[in-house]
């Protein structure tokens, strides 16, 4: 019995050994939530971690909120103290899958792909489906795109006092060089 088992284990690593895992530490990922007539509020992080198995499409990125960046630092105290509430929430996760993902078909020439999956922020899973671009040059995978998220979906409450500073929908884009593992 010892022994099917082993062989069992040993399939089933060997396979996840052979899976093409293709990766990023320094993967970018903004968001922008400016309003018209109002200081510009948006933050960029050049070190999001992204995991894509080029075998099953399934894809998965982390971020340390306190990681994002913003041009005004005073922004940058209030955003980590006040909504992210970065001590309680320190990161933000994406897990999901390019559907129909296709590796034999990745060439130099952009193909459109929907990434669907959960995003968590702020300790709050929220389904996301995002349009991106991605395509195969030097034996790396490029994936850019971008989606709508809601501070309120997540329970990130804006206050009053400047709720009309910060847009309701807060545009993520995401741009992703990935090498093989």
């Amino acid at each position: 019995m010892k022994n099917v088992v082993v062989i069992i284990v040993s399939l089933l690593c060997s396979n996840l050994a052979w899976a093409q895992k293709y990766s990023s530490k320094t993967g970018q990922v903004s968001f922008e939530a400016s309003v018209p007539l109002f200081e510009d509020v948006s933050a960029k992080d050049n070190n999001n971690i992204v995991i894509l198995n080029a075998d099953t499409g399934e894809i998965a990125s982390v971020s340390a909120v306190k990681n994002y960046k913003f041009t005004v630092k005073l922004m940058e105290e209030h955003f980590n103290e006040n909504y992210a509430e970065s001590a309680k929430y320190p990161k933000t996760t994406f897990t999901g899958k390019l559907v129909n993902f296709d590796k034999t078909k990745l060439s130099a020439s952009p193909q459109k792909y929907t990434i669907q999956g959960k995003l968590n922020f702020h300790g709050v899973d929220k389904a996301v489906a995002s349009s991106a671009t991605v395509y195969a040059k030097d034996g790396k995978i490029y994936i850019q795109g971008g989606f709508v998220a809601r501070p309120a979906d997540h329970n990130v409450t804006i206050p009053k006092m400047v709720s009309k500073k910060v847009a309701e929908n807060v545009n993520v884009k995401y741009d992703y060089v990935l090498s093989k593992q």
